[in-house]
């Protein structure tokens, strides 16, 4: 099997299920944002220095996975998107992102101000993924302006994550007070 098809040298991309879009479609731009936090995650879980973190960081880049599938999948095909399979971002997803931040929040004083990332590459990759996913965030908000989302799970769950990313960020940098010594 080759790498290239030619098919998308007509400015078209395939569809997961099936069809075709410009590769400028607002679904290939979410989807394209997702794959680009997945990379970002790639670098911050080669980078991380905090044990533990680098198991986490890949669990969150399967499930971004799970919101590219999710983007990349036309109406027509929605009923054959599934939670358990990996192609559909689920309740239960972002109430396990939120578990996550309470759990890092409960260990840390979290700064009051202003962060500017860079205080070591593993922070500063987890912030470039945070980033991204912003930017996928606001992508399927327009996704789902145009009714083009089965629904608004994934728009709760990339909240979610972006602020987990932030707490793992601040974690990685070690920059807490423990609450113990506060």
């Amino acid at each position: 099997m080759r790498i290239y098809t030619k098919t998308g040298d007509d400015g078209t991309t395939g569809l997961l299920y099936g069809g075709r879009v410009a590769k400028d479609d607002l679904r290939v731009e979410a989807a394209g944002s997702a794959d680009e936090a997945v990379a970002a995650l790639g670098i911050a879980r080669a980078t991380c220095r905090t044990p533990g973190l680098g198991d986490l960081l890949l669990r969150l880049q399967r499930e971004l996975f799970a919101a590219g599938a999710e983007i990349a999948t036309a109406e027509e095909n929605w009923r054959k998107l599934d939670v358990e399979r990996g192609t559909l971002i689920g309740a239960s997803m972002v109430a396990s992102l939120e578990a996550l931040i309470d759990e890092h929040e409960s260990r840390f004083s979290m700064p009051a101000e202003f962060i500017i990332p860079g205080e070591n590459e593993g922070s500063a990759a987890i912030d470039l993924a945070r980033a991204i996913v912003r930017r996928t965030e606001r992508r399927c908000v327009a996704l789902a302006r145009e009714k083009m989302l089965p629904d608004g799970e994934i728009l709760r769950y990339l909240n979610r994550l972006a602020d987990l990313l932030f707490v793992l960020a601040r974690y990685e940098e070690g920059g807490f007070t423990p609450l113990h010594e506060r």
